[in-house]
Protein backbone atom coordinates (compact mmCIF):
# COMPACT_ATOMS: atom_id res chain seq x y z
CA UNK A 1 0.00 0.00 0.00
CA UNK A 2 1.03 2.78 -0.86
CA UNK A 3 -1.23 5.33 1.34
CA UNK A 4 1.38 5.59 4.83
CA UNK A 5 -0.71 4.82 7.36
CA UNK A 6 0.10 5.89 11.09
CA UNK A 7 -1.84 4.50 14.21
CA UNK A 8 0.71 5.37 17.66
CA UNK A 9 1.51 8.50 16.54
CA UNK A 10 -2.22 10.16 16.07
CA UNK A 11 -2.55 10.17 19.67
CA UNK A 12 0.51 12.06 20.09
CA UNK A 13 -1.24 15.03 18.11
CA UNK A 14 -0.75 18.44 19.21
CA UNK A 15 -3.12 21.14 20.40
CA UNK A 16 -1.67 23.43 17.35
CA UNK A 17 -3.08 20.89 14.93
CA UNK A 18 -4.54 22.63 12.19
CA UNK A 19 -3.34 26.18 12.80
CA UNK A 20 -1.60 28.09 10.57
CA UNK A 21 2.21 28.17 10.44
CA UNK A 22 2.72 31.80 11.36
CA UNK A 23 6.03 32.11 12.22
CA UNK A 24 9.03 29.71 12.41
CA UNK A 25 11.35 28.99 15.58
CA UNK A 26 15.22 29.36 15.81
CA UNK A 27 16.91 27.73 13.00
CA UNK A 28 19.14 25.68 13.84
CA UNK A 29 22.64 25.34 11.50
CA UNK A 30 24.14 22.06 9.69
CA UNK A 31 27.85 22.05 10.50
CA UNK A 32 28.25 21.41 6.70
CA UNK A 33 26.94 23.27 3.60
CA UNK A 34 25.90 19.68 2.35
CA UNK A 35 21.99 18.55 2.31
CA UNK A 36 22.02 15.51 5.84
CA UNK A 37 19.96 12.60 5.61
CA UNK A 38 18.65 13.37 2.65
CA UNK A 39 17.10 9.86 2.40
CA UNK A 40 15.71 9.57 5.93
CA UNK A 41 17.91 6.49 6.28
CA UNK A 42 19.37 7.10 9.65
CA UNK A 43 16.65 7.05 12.25
CA UNK A 44 14.20 4.10 10.59
CA UNK A 45 10.90 4.31 10.71
CA UNK A 46 9.19 6.22 13.50
CA UNK A 47 11.75 8.94 13.58
CA UNK A 48 9.64 12.28 14.88
CA UNK A 49 12.25 14.48 13.14
CA UNK A 50 14.72 12.76 11.52
CA UNK A 51 18.29 13.24 11.53
CA UNK A 52 19.31 16.77 10.13
CA UNK A 53 15.87 17.75 9.90
CA UNK A 54 13.37 20.27 12.15
CA UNK A 55 10.00 20.04 12.38
CA UNK A 56 7.79 23.23 12.86
CA UNK A 57 3.31 22.88 13.20
CA UNK A 58 1.47 19.22 13.44
CA UNK A 59 4.50 17.62 14.28
CA UNK A 60 2.98 14.55 14.95
CA UNK A 61 1.82 14.61 11.16
CA UNK A 62 6.43 14.50 9.71
CA UNK A 63 7.79 11.39 10.56
CA UNK A 64 9.77 8.68 8.94
CA UNK A 65 8.89 5.11 7.80
CA UNK A 66 9.27 2.21 6.01
CA UNK A 67 9.11 2.13 2.08
CA UNK A 68 11.73 4.44 0.58
CA UNK A 69 12.32 5.45 -2.74
CA UNK A 70 15.60 3.44 -3.13
CA UNK A 71 16.64 3.29 0.07
CA UNK A 72 14.23 1.47 3.61
CA UNK A 73 12.84 4.46 4.29
CA UNK A 74 10.94 7.74 3.50
CA UNK A 75 9.50 11.00 5.34
CA UNK A 76 5.53 10.95 5.44
CA UNK A 77 3.34 13.63 5.83
CA UNK A 78 0.17 12.11 7.31
CA UNK A 79 -2.61 12.82 10.03
CA UNK A 80 -5.92 11.35 10.77
CA UNK A 81 -6.79 15.21 11.88
CA UNK A 82 -6.81 18.26 9.75
CA UNK A 83 -3.03 19.07 9.49
CA UNK A 84 0.08 22.07 8.53
CA UNK A 85 3.62 20.63 9.08
CA UNK A 86 6.66 21.89 7.70
CA UNK A 87 9.58 19.58 7.66
CA UNK A 88 13.07 21.57 6.96
CA UNK A 89 16.52 21.49 7.19
CA UNK A 90 18.99 25.10 7.19
CA UNK A 91 22.00 24.85 4.90
CA UNK A 92 25.07 27.61 5.22
CA UNK A 93 28.43 28.41 4.69
CA UNK A 94 27.17 27.78 0.89
CA UNK A 95 29.28 29.18 -2.08
CA UNK A 96 26.56 31.52 -3.52
CA UNK A 97 25.73 30.67 -7.06
CA UNK A 98 23.10 28.73 -8.76
CA UNK A 99 22.01 25.48 -6.92
CA UNK A 100 19.44 22.60 -7.53
CA UNK A 101 17.00 20.18 -4.94
CA UNK A 102 16.06 17.29 -6.57
CA UNK A 103 13.27 15.40 -4.89
CA UNK A 104 11.48 12.01 -5.31
CA UNK A 105 7.95 12.58 -4.19
CA UNK A 106 4.47 11.06 -4.05
CA UNK A 107 0.98 12.63 -3.14
CA UNK A 108 -2.25 11.17 -2.57
CA UNK A 109 -3.82 14.99 -3.67
CA UNK A 110 -6.54 16.90 -2.24
CA UNK A 111 -4.25 19.01 0.00
CA UNK A 112 -5.09 22.72 0.71
CA UNK A 113 -0.97 22.77 -0.96
CA UNK A 114 1.69 20.45 -0.44
CA UNK A 115 5.19 21.83 -2.04
CA UNK A 116 8.92 21.74 -1.61
CA UNK A 117 10.73 25.15 -1.08
CA UNK A 118 13.86 26.66 -1.33
CA UNK A 119 13.77 29.89 1.27
CA UNK A 120 16.09 32.28 3.10
CA UNK A 121 18.69 32.30 -0.18
CA UNK A 122 19.33 35.42 -0.44
CA UNK A 123 16.00 36.07 -3.51
CA UNK A 124 12.58 35.39 -4.16
CA UNK A 125 11.32 31.93 -2.38
CA UNK A 126 11.25 29.17 -5.11
CA UNK A 127 8.32 26.50 -5.02
CA UNK A 128 7.38 22.91 -6.70
CA UNK A 129 4.15 21.39 -5.84
CA UNK A 130 3.86 17.70 -5.32
CA UNK A 131 2.48 16.07 -8.57
CA UNK A 132 -0.49 13.80 -7.13
CA UNK A 133 0.59 10.67 -8.18
CA UNK A 134 -0.14 7.23 -5.75
CA UNK A 135 1.01 5.25 -8.01
CA UNK A 136 4.53 5.65 -8.34
CA UNK A 137 7.38 8.09 -7.19
CA UNK A 138 7.80 11.03 -9.55
CA UNK A 139 11.30 13.29 -9.66
CA UNK A 140 10.60 16.81 -9.39
CA UNK A 141 13.82 19.81 -9.21
CA UNK A 142 13.63 23.16 -7.24
CA UNK A 143 16.43 25.41 -8.75
CA UNK A 144 17.15 28.35 -6.90
CA UNK A 145 19.97 31.12 -6.75
CA UNK A 146 21.98 31.26 -3.79
CA UNK A 147 23.04 35.22 -3.07
CA UNK A 148 23.68 34.76 1.08
CA UNK A 149 25.97 32.06 1.74
CA UNK A 150 22.79 30.34 3.23
CA UNK A 151 19.54 28.37 2.06
CA UNK A 152 16.60 26.69 4.06
CA UNK A 153 15.00 23.63 2.22
CA UNK A 154 11.40 23.03 3.07
CA UNK A 155 8.57 20.50 2.30
CA UNK A 156 5.43 21.69 3.50
CA UNK A 157 2.11 20.54 4.03
CA UNK A 158 -1.56 21.58 4.56
CA UNK A 159 -3.97 19.05 4.40
CA UNK A 160 -7.08 17.89 5.25
CA UNK A 161 -7.52 14.17 7.58
CA UNK A 162 -6.17 11.61 5.59
CA UNK A 163 -4.46 13.59 2.85
CA UNK A 164 -0.24 12.22 2.82
CA UNK A 165 2.78 13.04 0.83
CA UNK A 166 5.97 10.94 0.66
CA UNK A 167 9.41 12.77 0.14
CA UNK A 168 12.78 10.53 -0.36
CA UNK A 169 16.06 11.00 -1.78
CA UNK A 170 16.71 14.50 -1.83
CA UNK A 171 20.01 15.75 -3.28
CA UNK A 172 20.98 20.34 -3.25
CA UNK A 173 24.41 20.81 -5.76
CA UNK A 174 25.37 23.21 -7.87
CA UNK A 175 22.93 23.42 -11.31
CA UNK A 176 20.21 25.15 -12.65
CA UNK A 177 17.08 24.82 -13.49
CA UNK A 178 14.22 25.79 -15.87
CA UNK A 179 12.74 25.03 -19.66
CA UNK A 180 13.10 27.01 -22.22
CA UNK A 181 9.83 26.50 -24.00
CA UNK A 182 6.60 28.26 -22.70
CA UNK A 183 4.35 27.62 -25.59
CA UNK A 184 0.77 26.89 -26.94
CA UNK A 185 -1.04 26.11 -30.07
CA UNK A 186 -2.58 28.90 -31.55
CA UNK A 187 -4.03 27.27 -34.97
CA UNK A 188 -7.22 28.29 -34.53
CA UNK A 189 -6.96 32.15 -33.50
CA UNK A 190 -7.43 33.38 -37.11
CA UNK A 191 -10.73 31.82 -37.84
CA UNK A 192 -12.39 32.45 -34.47
CA UNK A 193 -11.49 36.57 -34.82
CA UNK A 194 -12.60 36.56 -38.62
CA UNK A 195 -15.63 35.19 -36.65
CA UNK A 196 -16.36 37.70 -34.30
CA UNK A 197 -14.10 35.48 -31.15
CA UNK A 198 -12.84 38.46 -29.11
CA UNK A 199 -9.89 37.79 -25.85
CA UNK A 200 -9.73 39.76 -23.02
CA UNK A 201 -7.09 39.92 -20.33
CA UNK A 202 -7.52 38.92 -16.92
CA UNK A 203 -8.89 42.19 -15.53
CA UNK A 204 -11.82 42.39 -18.67
CA UNK A 205 -9.84 44.62 -21.40
CA UNK A 206 -9.99 43.08 -24.59
CA UNK A 207 -7.02 42.69 -27.07
CA UNK A 208 -4.89 40.94 -28.96
CA UNK A 209 -4.74 37.17 -27.49
CA UNK A 210 -1.18 36.98 -28.76
CA UNK A 211 -0.48 40.16 -26.65
CA UNK A 212 -2.33 38.81 -23.55
CA UNK A 213 -0.45 35.55 -23.69
CA UNK A 214 3.06 36.91 -24.34
CA UNK A 215 2.52 39.38 -21.41
CA UNK A 216 1.49 36.31 -19.11
CA UNK A 217 4.83 34.52 -20.14
CA UNK A 218 4.18 32.41 -23.01
CA UNK A 219 7.33 32.83 -26.01
CA UNK A 220 6.49 29.77 -28.25
CA UNK A 221 3.68 29.70 -30.62
CA UNK A 222 2.89 26.53 -32.27
CA UNK A 223 0.69 26.37 -35.88
CA UNK A 224 -0.53 23.66 -37.77
CA UNK A 225 -0.55 23.25 -41.39
CA UNK A 226 -3.08 21.90 -43.74
CA UNK A 227 -2.28 21.47 -47.24
CA UNK A 228 -5.63 22.83 -48.87
CA UNK A 229 -8.26 22.87 -46.35
CA UNK A 230 -12.17 23.43 -47.02
CA UNK A 231 -12.66 26.46 -44.96
CA UNK A 232 -10.19 28.11 -46.54
CA UNK A 233 -7.55 28.05 -43.09
CA UNK A 234 -4.73 26.65 -41.90
CA UNK A 235 -2.55 26.94 -45.08
CA UNK A 236 0.21 28.54 -45.87
CA UNK A 237 -1.31 32.54 -46.79
CA UNK A 238 -2.99 32.03 -42.93
CA UNK A 239 0.22 30.62 -41.37
CA UNK A 240 2.60 33.19 -43.06
CA UNK A 241 -0.26 35.91 -41.52
CA UNK A 242 -0.30 34.32 -38.04
CA UNK A 243 3.63 33.53 -37.98
CA UNK A 244 4.06 37.80 -38.36
CA UNK A 245 1.86 38.43 -35.51
CA UNK A 246 3.98 35.93 -33.62
CA UNK A 247 7.46 37.22 -34.51
CA UNK A 248 5.94 40.59 -33.38
CA UNK A 249 5.71 39.42 -29.94
CA UNK A 250 8.80 38.06 -29.66
CA UNK A 251 7.76 34.73 -29.56
CA UNK A 252 9.53 32.09 -31.35
CA UNK A 253 7.53 29.79 -33.80
CA UNK A 254 6.68 25.63 -34.21
CA UNK A 255 5.12 25.01 -37.69
CA UNK A 256 3.24 21.36 -37.47
CA UNK A 257 3.04 19.83 -40.88
CA UNK A 258 0.17 17.76 -40.67
CA UNK A 259 0.09 16.68 -44.55
CA UNK A 260 -3.54 16.44 -44.99
CA UNK A 261 -6.24 18.70 -46.15
CA UNK A 262 -7.46 17.80 -42.20
CA UNK A 263 -7.02 16.47 -38.79
CA UNK A 264 -4.09 13.89 -39.21
CA UNK A 265 -3.66 12.13 -35.51
CA UNK A 266 -3.10 8.69 -34.51
CA UNK A 267 -6.67 7.51 -35.76
CA UNK A 268 -6.23 9.25 -39.34
CA UNK A 269 -3.72 10.03 -41.71
CA UNK A 270 -4.99 10.66 -45.35
CA UNK A 271 -3.42 12.23 -48.26
CA UNK A 272 -4.34 15.87 -49.21
CA UNK A 273 -6.59 15.28 -52.30
CA UNK A 274 -4.08 17.05 -54.71
CA UNK A 275 -1.47 13.71 -53.43
CA UNK A 276 -4.50 11.28 -54.13
CA UNK A 277 -3.09 8.17 -56.69
CA UNK A 278 0.13 9.64 -55.86
CA UNK A 279 3.26 6.88 -55.67
CA UNK A 280 5.37 6.70 -52.88
CA UNK A 281 8.14 7.98 -54.40
CA UNK A 282 5.89 11.18 -56.31
CA UNK A 283 4.78 11.47 -52.24
CA UNK A 284 8.29 12.09 -51.19
CA UNK A 285 8.76 15.14 -53.81
CA UNK A 286 5.21 15.95 -52.83
CA UNK A 287 6.59 16.53 -48.77
CA UNK A 288 9.62 17.65 -49.67
CA UNK A 289 7.88 20.17 -51.69
CA UNK A 290 5.28 21.29 -49.47
CA UNK A 291 7.90 21.77 -46.66
CA UNK A 292 10.17 23.58 -48.27
CA UNK A 293 7.57 25.84 -49.93
CA UNK A 294 5.76 27.13 -46.46
CA UNK A 295 9.20 27.46 -44.60
CA UNK A 296 11.13 29.34 -47.68
CA UNK A 297 8.09 31.75 -47.93
CA UNK A 298 8.35 32.02 -43.91
CA UNK A 299 12.15 33.01 -44.08
CA UNK A 300 11.54 35.34 -46.87
CA UNK A 301 9.19 37.69 -45.01
CA UNK A 302 11.69 37.40 -41.69
CA UNK A 303 9.61 34.59 -39.65
CA UNK A 304 11.73 31.72 -39.77
CA UNK A 305 10.63 28.64 -37.89
CA UNK A 306 12.50 27.77 -35.32
CA UNK A 307 11.02 24.47 -34.79
CA UNK A 308 8.93 22.24 -37.67
CA UNK A 309 7.00 19.09 -37.05
CA UNK A 310 7.59 16.86 -39.54
CA UNK A 311 3.99 15.25 -38.91
CA UNK A 312 0.93 15.31 -36.62
CA UNK A 313 1.04 12.45 -33.68
CA UNK A 314 2.22 10.04 -36.34
CA UNK A 315 1.52 6.78 -34.29
CA UNK A 316 0.78 4.88 -36.99
CA UNK A 317 2.82 6.41 -39.56
CA UNK A 318 1.70 9.51 -42.24
CA UNK A 319 0.33 9.22 -45.84
CA UNK A 320 -1.59 5.86 -45.39
CA UNK A 321 -1.31 3.83 -47.00
CA UNK A 322 2.04 4.05 -48.29
CA UNK A 323 3.53 5.81 -45.00
CA UNK A 324 2.00 3.66 -42.62
CA UNK A 325 4.17 2.05 -39.97
CA UNK A 326 3.51 -1.64 -41.67
CA UNK A 327 6.56 0.07 -43.83
CA UNK A 328 8.90 1.34 -42.19
CA UNK A 329 11.36 1.64 -45.04
CA UNK A 330 8.99 4.37 -46.70
CA UNK A 331 8.02 5.85 -43.87
CA UNK A 332 11.42 6.69 -43.01
CA UNK A 333 11.91 8.13 -46.85
CA UNK A 334 8.84 10.62 -46.50
CA UNK A 335 10.04 11.81 -43.17
CA UNK A 336 13.65 11.96 -44.40
CA UNK A 337 12.53 14.16 -47.42
CA UNK A 338 10.37 16.34 -44.39
CA UNK A 339 13.91 16.38 -43.09
CA UNK A 340 15.91 17.21 -45.67
CA UNK A 341 13.63 20.27 -46.94
CA UNK A 342 13.41 21.57 -43.81
CA UNK A 343 16.86 21.94 -43.67
CA UNK A 344 17.58 23.13 -46.91
CA UNK A 345 15.61 26.24 -45.78
CA UNK A 346 17.64 27.09 -42.72
CA UNK A 347 19.77 24.10 -41.10
CA UNK A 348 19.52 25.17 -37.61
CA UNK A 349 15.47 25.20 -37.30
CA UNK A 350 14.63 21.91 -35.29
CA UNK A 351 13.18 18.96 -36.73
CA UNK A 352 10.94 17.61 -34.40
CA UNK A 353 9.02 13.94 -34.80
CA UNK A 354 5.44 14.00 -33.07
CA UNK A 355 3.45 11.01 -31.00
CA UNK A 356 0.84 10.58 -29.19
CA UNK A 357 1.91 8.16 -26.49
CA UNK A 358 3.21 10.66 -23.67
CA UNK A 359 2.69 8.11 -20.56
CA UNK A 360 3.00 4.46 -23.40
CA UNK A 361 7.36 3.42 -22.82
CA UNK A 362 6.89 0.24 -24.77
CA UNK A 363 5.09 2.36 -27.63
CA UNK A 364 7.48 5.07 -27.57
CA UNK A 365 10.28 2.80 -27.34
CA UNK A 366 9.44 0.47 -30.12
CA UNK A 367 8.29 3.64 -32.60
CA UNK A 368 11.63 5.41 -32.34
CA UNK A 369 13.59 2.24 -32.42
CA UNK A 370 12.12 1.82 -35.67
CA UNK A 371 12.67 5.02 -36.54
CA UNK A 372 16.60 5.02 -35.73
CA UNK A 373 17.01 1.48 -36.75
CA UNK A 374 15.34 2.61 -40.34
CA UNK A 375 17.98 5.52 -40.62
CA UNK A 376 14.88 8.09 -39.71
CA UNK A 377 16.64 12.12 -39.07
CA UNK A 378 15.65 13.93 -36.62
CA UNK A 379 16.48 16.76 -33.41
CA UNK A 380 14.29 16.63 -31.14
CA UNK A 381 11.04 14.21 -29.24
CA UNK A 382 7.42 15.52 -29.11
CA UNK A 383 5.17 13.73 -27.25
CA UNK A 384 1.52 14.39 -26.54
CA UNK A 385 0.40 13.81 -22.82
CA UNK A 386 -3.46 14.27 -21.66
CA UNK A 387 -3.69 12.76 -18.44
CA UNK A 388 -7.10 11.30 -18.99
CA UNK A 389 -5.98 9.36 -22.27
CA UNK A 390 -2.16 8.67 -21.57
CA UNK A 391 -1.31 6.82 -18.76
CA UNK A 392 -0.44 8.26 -15.13
CA UNK A 393 2.06 10.86 -14.23
CA UNK A 394 4.59 8.19 -13.13
CA UNK A 395 3.85 6.66 -16.62
CA UNK A 396 4.56 10.20 -18.23
CA UNK A 397 7.79 10.80 -16.88
CA UNK A 398 9.06 7.45 -17.28
CA UNK A 399 8.40 7.57 -20.81
CA UNK A 400 9.77 11.42 -21.17
CA UNK A 401 12.54 10.42 -19.32
CA UNK A 402 13.23 7.00 -21.48
CA UNK A 403 12.88 8.93 -24.72
CA UNK A 404 15.62 11.51 -23.64
CA UNK A 405 18.55 8.85 -22.47
CA UNK A 406 17.74 6.40 -25.00
CA UNK A 407 17.79 8.52 -28.00
CA UNK A 408 19.99 11.23 -26.44
CA UNK A 409 17.71 13.82 -27.94
CA UNK A 410 16.02 17.01 -26.42
CA UNK A 411 12.10 16.13 -25.45
CA UNK A 412 9.05 19.21 -25.28
CA UNK A 413 5.44 18.21 -24.78
CA UNK A 414 3.86 19.05 -28.48
CA UNK A 415 0.43 18.81 -26.62
CA UNK A 416 -1.20 18.96 -22.98
CA UNK A 417 -5.01 20.87 -21.91
CA UNK A 418 -6.87 20.04 -19.10
CA UNK A 419 -10.51 20.98 -18.14
CA UNK A 420 -11.69 24.21 -15.82
CA UNK A 421 -14.92 23.15 -16.20
CA UNK A 422 -17.22 20.38 -17.63
CA UNK A 423 -20.32 21.81 -19.25
CA UNK A 424 -20.31 23.40 -22.75
CA UNK A 425 -20.73 27.08 -23.84
CA UNK A 426 -22.34 25.93 -27.17
CA UNK A 427 -24.48 23.45 -28.31
CA UNK A 428 -21.56 20.77 -29.17
CA UNK A 429 -20.55 18.08 -26.12
CA UNK A 430 -17.29 18.96 -25.03
CA UNK A 431 -14.92 15.99 -25.12
CA UNK A 432 -13.97 15.85 -21.73
CA UNK A 433 -17.22 16.48 -19.77
CA UNK A 434 -17.62 13.53 -17.00
CA UNK A 435 -16.04 13.71 -13.65
CA UNK A 436 -15.07 10.04 -13.86
CA UNK A 437 -12.94 11.40 -17.20
CA UNK A 438 -10.85 13.46 -14.93
CA UNK A 439 -7.27 13.09 -13.28
CA UNK A 440 -7.69 11.63 -9.66
CA UNK A 441 -6.59 15.18 -7.64
CA UNK A 442 -7.18 17.40 -10.57
CA UNK A 443 -10.77 18.67 -10.80
CA UNK A 444 -12.21 20.33 -13.63
CA UNK A 445 -11.93 24.44 -11.94
CA UNK A 446 -9.44 26.73 -13.09
CA UNK A 447 -7.34 25.60 -10.06
CA UNK A 448 -7.16 22.01 -10.89
CA UNK A 449 -6.17 23.35 -14.41
CA UNK A 450 -3.32 25.66 -13.60
CA UNK A 451 -2.32 22.91 -10.92
CA UNK A 452 -2.42 20.40 -14.28
CA UNK A 453 0.02 22.86 -16.17
CA UNK A 454 2.45 23.83 -13.23
CA UNK A 455 3.01 19.96 -12.47
CA UNK A 456 3.35 19.04 -16.15
CA UNK A 457 5.79 21.77 -16.39
CA UNK A 458 7.85 20.50 -13.17
CA UNK A 459 8.08 17.10 -14.78
CA UNK A 460 9.72 18.53 -17.94
CA UNK A 461 11.84 20.28 -16.04
CA UNK A 462 12.97 17.16 -13.98
CA UNK A 463 14.50 15.32 -17.49
CA UNK A 464 18.21 14.60 -16.50
CA UNK A 465 20.88 16.04 -18.18
CA UNK A 466 18.95 19.27 -19.70
CA UNK A 467 16.66 17.66 -21.97
CA UNK A 468 13.41 18.28 -21.13
CA UNK A 469 12.91 21.48 -23.35
CA UNK A 470 9.46 22.87 -22.25
CA UNK A 471 5.57 21.97 -23.15
CA UNK A 472 2.84 23.20 -25.64
CA UNK A 473 -0.63 24.11 -24.42
CA UNK A 474 -3.04 22.44 -27.31
CA UNK A 475 -5.34 25.70 -28.55
CA UNK A 476 -5.59 27.96 -25.83
CA UNK A 477 -7.31 30.34 -28.10
CA UNK A 478 -10.17 28.22 -29.28
CA UNK A 479 -13.07 29.48 -27.67
CA UNK A 480 -16.93 29.16 -28.82
CA UNK A 481 -17.25 30.97 -31.76
CA UNK A 482 -19.91 29.98 -33.95
CA UNK A 483 -18.61 28.60 -37.56
CA UNK A 484 -14.89 27.75 -35.97
CA UNK A 485 -16.14 23.95 -34.86
CA UNK A 486 -13.94 20.90 -35.18
CA UNK A 487 -15.03 19.87 -39.34
CA UNK A 488 -13.57 22.20 -41.49
CA UNK A 489 -16.56 20.83 -43.94
CA UNK A 490 -18.94 21.97 -42.19
CA UNK A 491 -19.88 25.46 -41.12
CA UNK A 492 -22.32 24.83 -38.12
CA UNK A 493 -20.01 21.85 -36.07
CA UNK A 494 -19.45 22.36 -32.70
CA UNK A 495 -16.24 23.30 -30.89
CA UNK A 496 -15.59 20.54 -28.30
CA UNK A 497 -12.43 22.28 -26.20
CA UNK A 498 -13.39 25.53 -24.99
CA UNK A 499 -13.69 24.13 -21.32
CA UNK A 500 -10.17 23.36 -22.13
CA UNK A 501 -9.05 26.98 -23.64
CA UNK A 502 -6.95 29.34 -21.56
CA UNK A 503 -9.71 32.10 -22.38
CA UNK A 504 -12.97 31.78 -20.04
CA UNK A 505 -16.71 31.53 -20.91
CA UNK A 506 -16.39 35.10 -20.65
CA UNK A 507 -13.49 35.58 -22.48
CA UNK A 508 -11.29 36.30 -19.87
CA UNK A 509 -7.61 35.29 -19.43
CA UNK A 510 -7.64 32.25 -16.92
CA UNK A 511 -4.98 31.64 -14.02
CA UNK A 512 -3.73 28.82 -15.48
CA UNK A 513 -1.73 30.91 -18.07
CA UNK A 514 0.49 31.59 -14.62
CA UNK A 515 2.32 28.29 -15.74
CA UNK A 516 3.87 30.13 -18.18
CA UNK A 517 6.10 31.88 -16.13
CA UNK A 518 7.02 28.54 -14.52
CA UNK A 519 10.68 28.78 -14.14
Amino acid sequence: MFHPRRTLRVLLLPLAAGLALTALPAQTAQAASTLTNGGFESDGAGAAAPAGWSEYGTTAASFSESGGHSGSYRLSHWSSSAYKVETYQYLSGLTNGNYKLTAWVRSGGGQNSAYIALKNCGGTEQRTNLPVSASGWIRIVVPVSVTNNQCTISINSDANAGNWINVDDLTFASGTGGTTIKGSDVSSLAKSEALGGTYKNSSGTTGDALAILKSAGQNYARVKVWVNAADGYNGKAEVLALAKRIKAQGMKLLVDFHYSDTWADPGAQSKPAAWAGHSYSQLKTDVYNHTYDVLNALKAQGTTADMVQVGNEINGGMLWNEGSTSNWSQLAGLLNSGYDAVKAVNSSTQVALHLAKGGDLNGTRWWFDSAVANGVKFDVIGLSYYGYWHGSLYDFQTTLDDAASRYAKPVFVAETAYPFRLDSEDSHENIINLESELVSGYPATTAGQTRWMNDIASIVEAVPNGRGLGVFYWESTWTAVTGNGWDPTDASSGNGWENQALFGYDDKALPAMAWFSHR
